[in-house]
């Protein structure tokens, strides 16, 4: 009687197993015709179009379109994407590269809507398609580069919540030009302080309109990148971060106005609208106007003899009341 129920037990388990593998069989095949299904439409899409030949579909496009599919990219986006390019006539070699650029970046399990935001902008505003493939290349290694920011504090022992909203905040920063060790230490500071997501997004944003001004002022990446190193070594807390900034950037651009303004330059051009008199006399200060008045002829060495004045006729006479 035992033997019976414990062959009725192995039975039972057996048809469980089998209702089990079934059940997983039909789910994969349901997936596979969904994918299949999906390539279809897509593939009436590029066939509405006559700029793509059978190889360019075939061979090039709906391949790639299903590997970004199978990635986990929604349909609905990846549907977007080649009616908009339909829509441009983008060429079917830029689209593969688009595609591709896109593909890497979800299999390094980095966001990509902001790759998307960024080509459907592209195609709104009709950019040339290599610029469109410029961009999204550069925001791509921007997530990058991001992640490994964010990777490296994590593997410091700091735990950073919204770690995929963190990257888009590093990386938006990142393409502003702010210095990557800058948001290194932001990331670190901020997080060893208890600052919250929003506020060191507040700070990045700062950071990045402050690099945005700096650039705007005429300073190089090298130029920008010794500010923001300056301030970080002189800041013990991420409140004084962006103040320092802008305090190094206020000095460093006074410098600048000051070699331009003061130190007269060939391509100066006086009150008048005339090249200085001579580029051998000393620096004018801010605010000092030209001695040599308008219409009076320069003293130069080896020059023509001019007529001597008397020290009075030099000296100008004083304010009338």
């Amino acid at each position: 009687m035992k033997l019976k129920k414990n062959k009725n037990k192995i039975i039972l388990s057996l048809i469980t197993l089998l209702a089990i593998f079934s059940f997983a069989i039909s789910i994969s095949s349901a997936e596979t015709a969904t994918i299949d299904e999906q390539l279809e439409q897509l593939r009436g899409i590029l066939d509405s179009s006559s700029n793509y030949s059978d190889f360019q579909k075939n061979q090039m496009l709906l391949p790639a379109l299903k590997e970004l599919l199978e990635s986990g990219i929604p349909f609905e986006v990846t549907r977007g994407i080649i009616e908009n390019s339909v829509e441009k006539s983008v060429d079917a070699y830029d689209m593969k590269k688009v595609i591709g650029v896109i593909l890497d970046t979800q299999q390094d399990g980095l966001p990509t809507d902001t790759l998307f935001n960024k080509l459907n902008e592209g195609l709104a505003k009709n950019v040339n398609n290599s610029e469109i493939f410029s961009v999204i290349s550069t925001k791509a290694e921007n997530l990058r580069k991001a992640a490994e920011i964010l990777n490296e504090a994590q593997q410091e022992g700091l735990e950073i919540n919204g770690g995929e909203e963190m990257v888009k905040i590093l990386a938006d920063s990142l393409e502003n030009d702010v210095p990557d060790e800058s948001l290194s230490w932001l990331l670190k500071t901020g997080t060893a302080e208890g600052k919250s997501i929003e506020e060191i997004t507040e700070i990045s944003e700062e950071l990045s309109y402050l690099s945005l001004l700096a650039t705007d002022s005429g300073l190089s990446p090298e130029e920008i990148s010794k500010i923001f190193m300056k301030a970080l070594e002189s800041s013990k807390s991420v409140e004084e971060i962006c103040e320092n900034i802008q305090n190094n950037l206020e000095t460093q651009i006074s410098t600048i106005k000051i070699e331009e303004g003061g130190e007269v330059k060939p391509s100066t051009t006086s009150v008048s609208g005339t090249l200085p008199a001579s580029s051998e006399e000393g620096p004018v200060s801010i605010g000092e106007t030209p001695t040599q008045e308008a219409g009076e002829a320069p003293t130069e060495t080896g020059g023509a003899p001019e007529p001597s004045t008397s020290p009075e006729e030099e000296t100008p006479p004083p304010p009338e009341n």
